[in-house]
């Protein structure tokens, strides 16, 4: 590994509190020594980068004013918190960020007193934020300072309206900061995202009120139930005269800005003036996404996760896939793009996930038929069943691990009715990197059991895309297709587009000594771990055959093909790409019990606890369903 860089005040910053013993006119050189530290190290080392280069300042401002880690800072997302682990103890460590056995991807508590609350999915900082702050107060800590940092595109999460609405009513000395880019990963969307824009606020009446206050409060005129009143009173002159109403003053939050997110003096002054009210309050403060390297402001959504890439040129290296089998997501947007063409019925949705997902290809084509509803999972199904029910049929792209938070959405108003929604679960299965807030390990245990649900996952491209043009034929109701992130199998991944039978699996391979079964494209690694040990018993004098079934469905089962299974094994391996408490082997176990089938069932998947972050080799290794630790369950059921 290279030297890193030696940086004259960042070398010195080992905790928040060497950073507080700064003078305040030496922060811009900590920011700018930062900034480049994380463009240096990001450059060789991939992940969240445009979104952590805009919040620069505003974490240095953050643990400059505030008491960190007594006073506690609850990050939403996380996104933008890379010089937040630098600033705090992690940046000898910082190259490790995201390997397997290395830093979290996201803050996490089980990693650092600093990081206060789990990150990952949108929109949870307000309310965990708010539960903080409600305990220092029933603790007799009303000294502790509770901080939520949330995004112009989390604030358009159900979950932050949420915490905001009960944030206005219940006794709490909160700090909200609006961290707002104008995007999320891709740009904002929503009327949300407009009103942000326009919204102002002058600091100089904000003094004069903040100064009025503080005077009424020392000479005992500003009581708990005064304040209220005075509240609501000021709020709506001020809306008289503005001609506008402040959403968050409107629920009684104090509202302070927008002030710049790159003047890191403002920022200290400002948080230094307000850390110390009592009551909700919230400061929204503009940043620009990639703020100090030029290719990052330009294209913000690009750079949001760049991978590896050149600081000095500003171009990213993007490895050479020519001839190399395309990402199961583009095989989905391409796809989505054909079926739309043919089918005038059919729409997508996506949760903010267009270019992750690739439902950007049909907003390109049919901009007036693909909807991105910002970062509102459960929104999404529950829209996508409105269309459904009165005649469209909606393509529904989340990833998995963000569908857990729709989950009612997909019983109560997906299921029930049995409405025609093509629910596309991106990112099934281990994603890497991104850990277990991202894995997508829970949906065939979560999906098995409601009613009304057919749950399939291809085995590689040519089976998604059958998958796809079968979902949205007329009598299949509520479908959900699963599949993983990254490259398939198939460099000819185009293939005629034609029905596959609902709950029909198939044979892949002829055996009489052992049976497998897999679902989806996991079952590549058990046709790598068949072919080994058939070719070791071979070369060993001791011949065996195992057959392999691509099961296909989850539900409806495939009942012609395990009892056959069952007639002709006494020993089942099953494997799958999900938690193996309630999945696929879970119901391939049930069926042999409820049916008197007398085999021997061994199930791989995931372990019944999170996964941790590391390259998909590694962690599939580590759970046992790579080639080799099937193999090994192979050998053992021999």
């Amino acid at each position: 590994m290279e030297e890193r860089p030696e940086y004259e005040l960042l070398n010195r910053i080992n905790s928040p509190a060497d950073l507080r013993c700064m003078r305040p006119e030496l922060l811009p050189q900590v920011c700018d020594e930062l900034r480049h530290d994380i463009i240096d190290e990001l450059a060789c080392n991939s992940g969240h980068f445009a979104s952590s280069l805009g919040a620069v300042e505003l974490t240095v401002a953050l643990h400059y004013v505030f008491n960190t880690p007594d006073d506690r800072i609850v990050w939403d997302v996380g996104h933008q918190a890379y010089a937040h682990k630098i600033l705090t103890g992690r940046r000898e460590r910082f190259s490790t960020n995201r390997h397997f056995h290395g830093l979290a991807p996201f803050p996490t508590p089980k990693e650092s007193e600093y990081d206060t609350f789990t990150c990952g999915h949108a929109s949870n900082s307000i309310s965990a934020a708010l539960g903080m702050s409600v305990a220092a107060l029933r603790e007799d800590r009303p000294e502790r300072k509770v901080v939520a940092v949330i995004g112009d595109g989390s604030m358009s999460g159900g979950l932050a309206f949420e915490g905001l609405n009960n944030a206005s009513t219940t006794p709490n000395n909160l700090l909200i900061i609006l961290n707002d880019n104008n995007m999320s990963i891709d740009r904002s969307v929503g009327g949300l995202k407009q009103y942000l824009l326009q919204l102002h606020t002058s600091s100089a009446y904000n003094r004069l009120r903040f100064r009025l206050s503080q005077w009424a409060t020392r000479h005992g005129m500003l009581g708990d139930a005064r304040r209220q009143s005075i509240l609501r009173f000021n709020n709506a002159v001020k809306s008289l005269l503005q001609g506008q109403q402040n959403i968050f003053e409107g629920l009684n939050i104090r509202y302070f800005g927008p002030v710049d997110g790159h003047d890191v003096g403002q920022l200290v002054r400002v948080l230094r003036d307000i850390k110390d009210m009592r009551g909700p309050k919230l400061l929204h403060v503009h940043t620009v996404k990639g703020k100090g390297f030029g290719p990052a402001e330009k294209a913000p959504s690009e750079w949001h996760a760049p991978g590896r890439f050149d600081p000095d040129q500003g171009i990213r290296l993007v490895e050479d896939t020519s001839g190399r089998p395309p990402r199961f997501q583009d095989v989905f947007g391409q796809t989505l793009v054909e079926l739309a063409e043919a089918n005038p019925a059919i729409v997508g949705v996506t949760p903010a996930m267009a270019t992750g997902c690739s439902m950007n290809m049909l907003m390109a084509a049919m901009p007036d038929r693909a909807f991105d509803v910002g970062i509102a999972e459960g929104h999404a199904v529950t829209f996508s069943a409105g269309m459904a029910k009165d005649g469209l049929i909606p393509f529904c792209n989340i990833y998995s691990a963000f569908a857990q938070r729709a989950y009612d959405n997909i019983i109560h108003d997906a299921a029930i009715l049995d409405l025609p929604v093509v629910l596309c679960l991106d990112r099934a299965g281990l994603v890497g990197e991104d850990g277990p807030t991202h894995h997508g390990a829970f949906d065939l245990a979560a999906l098995r059991p409601v009613p009304n649900v057919t749950v399939a996952s291809p085995y590689d491209e040519h089976e998604l895309r059958r998958l796809m043009f079968t979902a949205q034929l007329p009598g299949h109701g509520f479908f959900v297709i699963r599949y993983p992130r990254g490259r398939g199998y198939l460099r000819d991944w185009h293939c005629p587009l034609s029905e596959v039978p609902v709950g029909r699996g198939r044979k892949l391979r002829e055996g009489r000594d052992l049976a497998v079964v897999t679902l989806g494209p996991i079952g590549h690694a058990a046709a790598e771990a068949i072919a080994r040990v058939e070719a070791e018993r071979a070369a060993e004098g001791r011949p065996v055959t195992v057959a392999h079934y691509d099961l296909r469905f989850l539900k409806p089962l495939d009942t012609e093909l395990l009892d056959e299974v069952g007639r002709t094994f006494r020993r089942v391996v099953t494997v799958e790409d999900g938690v193996r408490t309630g999945g696929m082997g879970s119901a391939v176990l049930e069926y042999f019990a409820d049916h008197g089938c007398e085999v021997r069932v061994e199930r791989l998947g995931l372990p019944d606890q999170f996964v941790e972050h590391g390259d998909l080799a590694s962690l599939h290794h580590l759970v046992g369903i790579d080639a080799e630790g099937i193999a090994a369950a192979i050998r053992k059921n021999l």
